[in-house]
């Protein structure tokens, strides 16, 4: 009878390891397609990610190279101050979007160019991504909001 109740204990912790092991395989291939991850500018040109990959690209909008057309068709450069990439987004921007703010963009890159399909902008005078902010203390760039 001991023996019967270890088998079956066994059994059991072998059922459920298994079933722990397929619930996270499923979730893991569940959310692959829902994870962006975050590439400076300059990371994107010196390793440019596959065309199929969706990603996150943030940096500040470069001067003098935002261009909207007619059929909603905007063309922005993003810089880190190391690296340009030109970004190409259809569709009405936010409210706060404009030439020399921070701004972080998912979308694809394709034939040299951001495809972006949302585009987030700052909030308030202050607001910067964490992640641009990161991207530009590492090339040296970023400077405090009051200047310091």
């Amino acid at each position: 009878m001991k023996g019967l109740k270890k088998k079956r204990r066994i059994q059991v912790i072998a059922v459920a390891a298994i079933a722990l092991a397929l619930s996270t395989a499923l979730i893991g291939y569940a959310l692959k397609d829902g994870i962006n991850f975050f590439r400076s500018p300059t990371e994107v040109v010196e390793t440019p990610p596959g065309e199929s990959e969706t990603f996150r690209i943030g940096g500040l909008v470069e001067e003098g190279s935002l261009k909207v057309n007619e059929s909603q068709q905007i063309t922005f450069n993003v810089t880190d101050g190391n690296a340009v990439v030109a970004v190409s987004y259809t569709g009405i921007l936010p409210d706060l979007f404009e030439e020399g703010q921070g701004m972080v963009g998912t979308g694809r890159y394709i034939s040299g160019v951001f495809q972006a399909s949302e585009i987030l902008a700052k909030h308030d005078e202050t607001y910067m991504p964490k992640e641009v902010i990161d991207a530009l203390k590492e090339q040296g760039v970023y400077q405090t909001p009051d200047g310091a």
